[in-house]
């Protein structure tokens, strides 16, 4: 279930057509909102560094600005002041106080209708795209809305069975609106300044580059090269190297006790790369399913190596992890959170992910969690 069931690396950012950096002016308005705005804070992802702003409310407006060199998804969050009777802080509520707005070098009012949340945007032609493709998703994220409270249910009545029918369910959906609207829009607008954010979401975080280079390749030039662009390109390349068939790429990074652990070392084994983190909630979640596979073919000469994208500083928590969860295998780490050299090698932006890689050194499989694992597995060992 690709939505919820991926801890995310970050959000990219789009792209068009922009060669240098430009300048963009964001013009608030709140005077229809009812409760008294303090504080509204900006932030967005630019070549792969965040940015933050704050602006202080004035007479029910704010203002930005920046540079930017191609268009951008950005985030703005309200901070009202604190209440006149208790004197304490309003509580943050995603749904009221959280607006997405995509920016391009331009000047760009937003006005907050009856919510900060529910905002209309002039001046940007990539909002514009945007807001049409939200439109487009609407009826599938309704289903999903409605599917993730009935799993959620089902969960709490511990009712596996139904849980897993609503996940297939979701993971049908999703991937239908993943084709249906971002698939399709790319393909229909290849020219527009949000054709390279369809493009990803449509990619998704396992890129198949068979399927998604050719309609990179349909952009124009001037999209391919801005960051956005060039990033993808990145990704297709790295695809390429990790697909199914290909020679897995040897690494080499130390394990809980500083010793050097390589790839290569497993050759001559079916060997599991698995991609967790300590504070990765469904990676914690996917470890029993792992533990149980490892435990019944360990005999047989199954490995797993798993990678850990813990932050710096935290080794105790990654062992504790470890030692919490049973995972009784080798474990690597050079607890440089996201920038984890072989992530990066390997292309990895969410977690869980693995690889399955056979005794001779090339990928057999791909994201083998729950039952899938342990099917492949029954296959491999079986025959």
């Amino acid at each position: 279930m690709r939505k919820p069931a991926l801890v995310l690396a970050f959000v990219l950012s789009s792209a068009a057509a922009f060669s240098q950096y430009q300048g963009f002016v964001i013009k608030g308005d709140l005077s229809a909102l009812k409760a008294p705005a303090e504080m509204v804070y900006l932030n967005y992802y630019l070549a792969g560094q965040s940015y933050q702003d704050s602006a202080r409310v004035k007479d029910d407006h704010y203002r930005f600005a920046g540079n930017l060199m191609e268009p951008v998804q950005a985030s703005l969050r309200v901070k009202y002041k604190e209440s006149r009777v208790a004197q304490t802080p309003v509580p943050f509520n995603s749904k009221r106080d959280y607006a997405v707005v995509f920016l391009e070098p331009s000047e760009i009012t937003v006005t907050s209708v009856d919510s900060f949340s529910n905002v209309t945007v002039a001046g940007s032609k990539a909002d514009d795209e945007y807001r049409k493709l939200q439109l487009m998703a609407k009826p599938y994220d309704d289903q999903l809305a409605l599917l993730y409270v009935k799993m959620s249910a089902a969960k709490k009545e511990n009712n596996p069975e139904a849980a897993k029918a609503l996940e297939q369910m979701v993971d049908s959906i999703d991937a239908l609106a993943n084709e249906k609207v971002y698939g399709a829009y790319v393909k229909a607008h290849p020219s527009s300044p949000l054709a390279l954010y369809a493009l990803r979401n449509w990619a998704g975080y396992e890129v198949d580059a068979e399927k998604v280079e050719p309609v990179f390749k349909t952009l124009p030039s001037s999209a391919r090269n801005t960051l956005a662009g060039k990033d993808m390109a990145d990704k297709i390349a790295i695809a390429k190297k990790t697909g199914i068939g290909q020679m897995a790429m040897d690494f080499t990074q130390n394990d809980t006790l500083g010793r050097p652990v390589s790839l290569t070392s497993f050759r001559g084994k079916y060997v599991l790369v698995d991609f967790w983190a300590s504070w990765c909630g469904p990676c914690r979640a996917e470890n029993p399913n792992l533990v149980r596979a490892f435990n019944k073919y360990r005999e047989k000469g199954f490995q797993v190596l798993s990678v850990s994208l813990d932050r710096p500083g935290a080794k105790d928590r990654w062992l504790k992890a470890i030692h919490d969860d049973k995972l009784e295998w080798y474990h690597v780490s050079d607890l440089q959170f996201w920038n984890n050299a072989v992530a990066r090698q390997y292309g990895i932006e969410a977690i869980p992910q693995n690889l399955l890689i056979d005794p001779a050194g090339k990928i057999v499989g791909k994201n083998l969690q729950g039952e899938k694992l342990e099917q492949k597995l029954a296959s491999i060992y079986t025959n």
